[in-house]
């Protein structure tokens, strides 16, 4: 029996192996990212408003996390200023049964989604392996790795379609992680598999220093679809309403058995690639004041004007949005400045489900020196009777 004659092979009448299973044109990219901002295309006033409200509490959001790092409550923060509206569109296009997996960029998006902040940033304070509840959250641990969720994301929406669970896992992902082996893995089992699965890049120039025209030579990103058999869609990262309708179709695309899609949206990070980084290094400050101009928050703000949603039945939303902002921003900032009760032997909790050998010796050797200095500790003589017994 030759391959090509094998039961299950390929499907159905296939070409031979050498051959493309299906037209390229489909797939294919727009030639210019997907618009809606300033087109007078029909909107929904309440998506609008929506989004609107969450892209400026994202960007108050972002700023207050920056601040903790500099006021040392925060180890490291990456922040996603200027890419609101991809994180923002990434949550609303999900129904709360689907999975997010995020990279170290996308703790905005954990918010959109519902997540408390502050369980969004305690893997970056330092605090805990992950800081929420991924089963609860329907968000996946927030990845630092480059890419390594991506692989995870097929797993478990490969896992929930073989269930017959109704299911869709959204995967972010920085321009840099398409140049990782896990992002072609993680691709091409998708396709294969037709997994419901989406996966978004949000291209935003630059690698930390390394800019795109030096990680691929693709026309863009999203053309890089059609080699895995996949959709493949551009869209402007700074047109909140765009970048959610494109997610929207790739979602349901997925949940209805279409399989997976990569979206790119192009975008740009305002702020270095972390409190650690000098951008200025690699990039020019008329470069970022140019995309300053094409700002997520004022794209949306002056199509809320044209269409007058801004002021409705007395309420101005700009006034609306800020306050909730400020609220989110103090109530932040207050309990980032508690000092965290930690037990040190949290540590080897959540790893395995089962703890391994090496763990448990681990684990006993530390409770060992926990134990050796409470001693110390006990018998060393207060610092009050000490100085009496000085004088």
């Amino acid at each position: 029996m030759t391959v090509l004659a094998q039961s299950g092979a390929y499907r159905p009448a296939p070409p031979p192996a050498w051959r493309p299973r299906t037209d390229a044109a489909p797939l294919l990219p727009d030639e210019e990212p997907y618009r809606l901002l300033g087109t007078g295309a029909e909107l929904d006033p309440e998506l609008l408003t929506t989004l609107y409200s969450q892209l400026v509490l994202g960007r108050r959001y972002n700023q207050q996390a920056t601040a903790l790092t500099k006021q040392g409550r925060l180890a490291v923060y990456p922040s996603s200023t200027g890419q609101e509206a991809c994180e923002v569109a990434a949550a609303l296009a999900l129904t709360k049964r689907d999975w997010l997996f995020p990279s170290y960029r996308d703790t905005l998006a954990a918010v959109a989604r519902g997540m408390d902040p502050v369980e969004a940033l305690t893997l970056l304070r330092g605090d805990w392996h992950c800081g929420y509840d991924p089963r609860a959250t329907r968000v996946a641990p927030l990845s630092t790795p480059l890419a390594t969720q991506l692989p995870h994301a097929v797993g478990l929406a490969h896992a929930a379609r073989l269930r017959g669970d109704d299911v869709v896992a959204l995967a972010l992902v920085g321009d840099g992680g398409t140049s990782e082996g896990d992002f072609h893995e993680a691709l091409n089992f998708a396709a294969v598999w037709r997994a419901p699965a989406v996966f978004l890049v949000q291209n935003n120039g630059f690698a930390i220093s390394v800019p795109l025209a030096k990680q691929t030579a693709a026309p863009t990103l999203a053309h890089k679809a059609v080699g895995y058999g996949m959709p493949g869609r551009l869209v402007d990262g700074n047109d909140a309403p765009a970048v959610h309708a494109v997610l929207t179709e790739a979602v349901e695309r997925a949940r209805s058995g279409g399989g997976p899609t990569l979206v790119e949206a192009v975008t740009y990070r305002v702020d270095a690639h972390t409190n650690a980084d000098d951008a200025t290094r690699y990039r020019q400050d008329a470069e970022v004041a140019a995309w300053r101009e094409h700002d997520p928050i004022t794209l949306l703000e002056t199509e809320l004007a044209t269409r007058g949603l801004l002021e409705r039945d007395g309420t101005d939303l700009r006034a609306t949005a800020r306050d909730a902002a400020e609220r989110m921003a103090a109530d932040l900032r207050e309990r980032m400045h508690r000092e965290p009760a930690l037990d040190p032997m949290a540590l080897f909790d959540h790893v395995y489900a089962e703890r391994t050998g090496q763990l448990r010796e681990q684990a006993e050797q530390l409770r060992a020196e926990l134990a050796a200095q409470e001693d110390a500790d006990d018998a060393r003589p207060d610092a009050d009777d000490a100085e009496g017994d000085a004088r």
